[in-house]
């Protein structure tokens, strides 16, 4: 163990006893009394400002109560007091984690962090309910949001274009819920997916050629299994020349492409008024001279519309669905359209649905956290009133020689039948050993 770790160890060890939490609950109350002080001053300090006056008067409350703390733990509380001053207290440094995806509050005391696609407890911790409360509605305030007894639920999208969930009573019985999805400053390519063993090259060629072929795809999976991440990264196979049109509930998608119109559904004023949804939004994406339209996810009524924007020219479109097969996937989407109204027959819609959809990723989440495309299916049609389907790719999990555990996608040697995609099928006998260029 080299001095550093030993001295990180030793930090987090201090942090975490309740005598660091009385210990800065006082010195907060003090520095309080010394903002107010003060006054407007205060509010227009440096943060480096305030970390020198947080440091100044962090050691003078220690020595004047002769409380018996060395130069590092001084040092910790005041770091810690910084940061309930001008920043987001102890969320700080996990929001500053690259390798965090997911924050999960369960109360002030009672944090789980998702990294690399597994959940695992947290050390830190809040003083206690109000704490974890003025933290989470100083994120709020920015973005005009309000959180009380009369509106106990809220969900936002965060500057940098996280997503924050937030429940708190009468709804949450233990304390406030928060829950933080945290997004990648730079998206993923298809590239860094293959790098990832997300895919292999083989599903890396086919996907590239269904996207530049406008196939219409749907990405299927359960929570935080990657979808966005996918369709995100699928979006760099669309040609530039091409106008994309996004929809979704919280914006989250951020495409790498030149052309990009971003669009977000409005839950409408505290008296229900001005609810702009989904559906409205497919709807009028239709008179904005789209190539393709892309919905984060369809998750209601706007499967209707989806389905009709797929199937009247707009092809090369794709959304996220939560499935957790793609059999799964199509009985969902029938399920949505009954809940819509769709009024025509169980086979006049499944007809439509078979359509509409050319592919069906299905994505997950392993148990060791990885995540995996587990099986890229085709809607080939409609047979004894059943939409039918292929499976073009399946992945298996295996275990080497040395015990590490691999993956393998298995192709089960079906060529597409989408007319779509004609030209690999032409060159499928010829051109084995071709691989598209990545990029």
């Amino acid at each position: 163990m080299n001095e550093e770790t030993e001295f990180s160890e030793q930090d987090q060890a201090f942090s975490n006893t309740q005598k660091f939490q009385d210990i800065k609950a006082a010195a907060y109350d003090n520095l309080l009394t010394r903002i107010e002080e003060l006054g407007a001053e205060f509010g227009r300090w440096s943060r480096s400002a305030i970390q020198q006056f947080v440091n100044l008067d962090v050691d003078g409350f220690v020595r004047l109560r002769r409380i018996p703390l060395n130069e590092d733990e001084v040092r910790q509380i005041a770091d810690a007091l910084t940061k309930e001053l001008a920043g987001l207290g102890p969320l700080e440094d996990l929001l500053a984690d690259g390798a965090v995806e997911d924050i999960l509050i369960n109360g002030y005391n009672d944090v789980f962090v998702s990294r690399n696609g597994v959940l695992e407890r947290e050390v830190l911790r809040f003083t206690d309910n109000s704490h974890l409360l003025r933290i989470v509605r100083r994120i709020l305030a920015p973005l005009g949001r309000r959180l009380d007894e009369s509106n106990p639920m809220v969900d936002a999208r965060l500057p940098d274009g996280g997503r924050l969930n937030v429940v708190i009573e009468p709804l949450a019985v233990d304390g406030p819920m928060v829950s933080i999805r945290k997004f990648r400053k730079d998206p993923l390519k298809p590239v860094d997916l293959l790098h990832l063993g997300t895919l292999s090259d083989d599903l890396y060629g086919l996907l590239e050629e269904a996207v530049k072929a406008r196939c219409n795809i749907l990405i299927s999976g359960g929570t935080s299994s990657g979808k966005t991440s996918l369709l995100n990264a699928l979006a760099f196979f669309i040609p530039e020349n091409e106008r994309v049109v996004t929809i979704e509930d919280t914006a989250e998608l951020s495409l790498n492409h030149p052309h990009v119109v971003r669009l977000e559904s409005r839950i409408g004023s505290y008296e229900g008024n001005g609810v702009v949804t989904i559906r409205d939004l497919i709807r009028n994406s239709l008179r904005m001279r789209p190539d393709r339209i892309i919905v984060g996810e369809v998750r209601g009524a706007e499967v209707l519309e989806m389905l009709q924007a797929m199937n009247t020219g707009h092809d090369g479109s794709m959304a996220t669905i939560h499935a957790n097969t793609p059999r799964e996937c199509l009985h969902r989407i029938e399920m949505l359209a009954g809940f819509a109204g769709f009024q025509g027959s169980e086979s006049s819609l499944r007809r439509q649905i078979a359509g509409a959809l050319d592919f069906i990723v299905q994505i997950g989440r392993l148990s060791s956290g990885r995540r995996r495309i587990v099986s890229i299916t085709e809607v080939t049609g409609v047979g004894d009133n059943i939409i039918t389907t292929q499976e073009l790719f399946r992945h298996e999990s295996f275990n080497s020689q040395d015990g590490e555990e691999k993956d393998r996608w298995v192709a089960l040697g079906i060529q597409p039948h989408s007319p779509k995609l004609q030209r690999r099928r032409q060159l499928s006998g010829t051109a084995g050993s071709h691989r598209p260029e990545r990029r």
